[in-house]
Order: C-alpha cells, then sequence, then structure tokens
C-alpha cells in the first residue's frame, strides 16, 4: 500500500496531518505489479495539534482554508483502512505493508493518528515497510524522489511535488518500476500463493 502524507511537522504525536493519501497496488498473474486504488484525503488538524510555521510553505497547504473540503483524521482513517482490509481478505494476507517515500515517516505518522483514533484492529504491519528512497538509491543510485523518478525515466513535475496525491502516484509507479526490473532481470519464481 503506497502511502505519503503531508503534515505541520516533524513530530507524528503532536503535529498534524494534513494531506493523505494511499494507492493500493495488485499484481497480475505474471507477476507483474500495477496500481490498483487511489484515495485522497485532505485532513482537518486534530485537536490540540502543533501547526509548524515553517512546515506550510514547503508543502504549499492551508490547514484551515475551508474550500480544502478537509475530513477528521478519524473519517479519513477509516475509509483507508476500510480499503485496506478488503485488499487483504482478498489477497488473503495477514497485515498490509507501507511503501513510501522514507518510509519511516510516512508509517509514524499513521500509526500515531491510528492510536490518536483508538483504532483497534489497524491493517498495517507494525514496523515492516518498504522504503523507496533506500530501493531507488539501489536501483538507480538516487535517493531524493524527483530525481530517482527520472534515472528511472519516469517524468516528475516540481510544481505538483509536496501534495499527497501526487509523490504518492508518483512513489507508486517508482516502486511497480523498480520491482518489475527486478523481474525482468529474473527476479523471484513467480508461484501462485496468497501471500503478497
Amino acid at each position: 500500500v503506497v502511502i505519503d502524507v503531508e503534515t505541520a511537522g516533524f513530530n507524528p504525536i503532536t503535529d498534524a496531518i494534513l494531506e493523505i493519501a494511499v494507492i493500493t497496488l495488485t499484481m497480475n498473474d505474471n507477476g507483474w505489479l500495477n496500481i490498483e486504488k487511489k484515495i485522497h484525503f485532505h485532513i482537518k488538524p486534530f485537536p490540540g495539534s502543533l501547526i509548524k510555521k515553517e512546515a506550510l510553505p514547503f508543502n504549499k497547504i492551508d490547514p484551515f482554508n475551508p474550500l480544502r473540503g478537509a475530513v477528521s483524521e478519524k473519517q479519513a482513517l477509516k475509509e483507508i483502512f476500510s480499503i485496506i482490509y478488503k485488499g487483504i481478505k482478498k489477497y488473503g494476507c495477514s497485515k498490509g505493508i507501507i511503501v513510501a517515500h522514507n518510509a519511516n515517516f510516512d508509517h509514524n505518522f499513521l500509526m500515531a493518528a491510528a492510536e490518536r483514533i483508538k483504532y483497534e484492529k489497524n491493517p498495517f504491519h507494525p514496523f515492516a515497510t518498504f522504503d523507496t528512497a533506500a530501493l531507488s538509491g539501489l536501483a538507480v543510485g538516487q535517493t531524493v524522489l524527483s530525481k530517482a523518478c527520472r534515472a528511472i525515466g519516469l517524468s516528475f513535475d516540481n510544481n505538483q511535488a509536496h501534495s499527497a496525491l501526487y509523490d504518492t502516484l508518483q512513489t507508486a509507479h517508482l516502486f511497480c518500476e523498480i520491482v518489475n526490473r527486478w523481474k525482468k532481470l529474473g527476479g523471484w519464481p513467480i508461484k501462485k500463493c496468497k501471500n503478497v
């Protein structure tokens, strides 16, 4: 599950999530990884959260703009988790694995938000992730998302960067390209199994 969060700081306990986007992936019968579903939310800062002023010029988000159509963390996560649970059931998995660029950051924010809303059955693995910064460093020698995308042959629009939806889409394309290139090199044998 590819994820990107845009936040109002670096502390997942105190700082608000302002946007979240999620893209599920699927592997076809021939072993090629592709994008499956997309979902995106603008998030209202949770009560008592901190909004670091230096974060806002970076992500260009005005958290108090009424035109954002923002929803609560709880509403967004319930919808996201519902989609993830359907995928877990469909593919016979036990947990969803977060794929993100600098995955520890996004994972920590998502886990803190799930705890805040007291979600009992978080569908995500508590610590396992796929980090496309590390994977692209290995695959193409670049760890910055824009540079890694360009190095692997994908376009990247810096004007759209730091939008959760755009960054998630680019990260999903990057991850699929890395996994599919590994398959072309011999990768792993394709087995008919329920673990994805």
